[in-house]
């Protein structure tokens, strides 16, 4: 899979660059409305602290329920804010690409020398590189960054908004003092709205997977229309780690979900405290692990963009 033009992920070639990204302004509006979420969660806890003493624990069980609802609700919404902002730059890169296309021709020199027409492995200062006649296909995981980011973040929005709700129901059990219910949903709205904000981050995962992507196919199609050999860089070790951080936090995502889920069908109180007690950190963890992955995905296209850089400096300085 490639990214074609009209695309979500890449605009037609009609779009004007000069234009401001609606997506940048869409997301700044979501993260401004998470950070808004999460003042109400942090006052309701300050005001849940100030009631200690005249509160009955019933009623501080059922606050801190929805409370704790709304503030990971507010993670979510920063989170899907970020996802936004970084599709926009998939798209900008690519309308960048478009640009480079048309004028790295105008720059070459015109006395250039014909270029050998060795191909292979080279060394360059970014890493190893393969030199090709034409750009190199995607490589397997960013044909799945390709397809699977918008699922994740759709998925994981569903996930944290669902967690929210079953958080007010939730409180309603614990203000009824209904013993069953209550330590049902208090295993289950942890449990799902954190795979929510796992998939979350899965999709931001998955659209820093599509900007590398991007710059790699767009490298490719850039030289390829100044007629010189295609060099692509390959995979390096940040990116590898970050593809295996990425699955080993969504794997500790679907085990906490499934372990929450287990403990939701406990009835004794105490067994379900011991339970939550090292759920909690693990499910910190995986999220933990996502977040080291996704350090090691800026990394890389830190890495990525310099190489890019570089090379259109080589084509605009030999024609080759």
């Amino acid at each position: 899979m490639i990214v074609r033009q009209g695309t979500l992920l890449r605009p037609p070639l009609t779009a004007d660059y000069r234009s401001k990204s609606t997506q940048r302004s869409a997301g700044l509006s979501i993260i401004a409305i998470g950070i808004m979420v999460a003042m109400v969660a942090f006052i309701s806890s300050i005001a849940q602290t100030a009631r200690e003493g005249e509160a009955t624990a019933i009623s501080i069980a059922a606050q801190a329920a929805w409370t704790f609802g709304l503030a990971t609700a507010a993670l979510g919404l920063l989170k899907t804010g970020i996802a936004v902002i970084l599709w926009g730059i998939v798209r900008r890169i690519w309308i960048r690409a478009e640009s480079v296309k048309e004028a790295l021709p105008k720059l070459m020199p015109r006395n250039a020398q014909q270029q050998p027409t060795r191909e292979g492995p080279i060394a360059t200062p970014y890493g190893l590189a393969q030199v090709s006649r034409k750009a190199s296909p995607p490589l397997f995981v960013h044909r799945m960054s390709f397809a699977l980011w918008a699922p994740m973040l759709l998925m994981g929005f569903m996930g944290v908004a669902i967690g929210l709700l079953l958080s007010f129901v939730e409180a309603g059990a614990a203000a009824s003092e209904d013993t069953g219910a209550y330590n049902a949903l208090r295993a289950l709205v942890p449990g799902i709205q954190f795979f929510g904000e796992t998939l979350l981050l899965a999709g931001i995962s998955f659209l820093l997977g599509s900007i590398l992507g991007s710059i790699r196919q767009g490298g490719g199609e850039v030289q390829e229309s100044a007629s010189v050999l295609v060099k692509t860089l390959k995979m390096p070790l940040t990116a590898k780690l970050f593809v295996a951080l990425m699955m080993v936090g969504m794997m500790i995502g679907m085990l906490q979900l499934a372990l929450y889920i287990y403990v939701a069908t406990l009835d004794n109180t105490q067994t379900i405290d011991v339970w939550l007690t090292w759920l909690g950190p693990l499910r910190e963890a995986g999220l933990g692990i996502l977040l080291s992955g996704i350090v090691l995905a800026l990394g890389t296209i830190g890495k990525v963009l310099g190489f890019q850089f570089s090379r259109i400096q080589e084509i605009i300085g030999t024609g080759r």
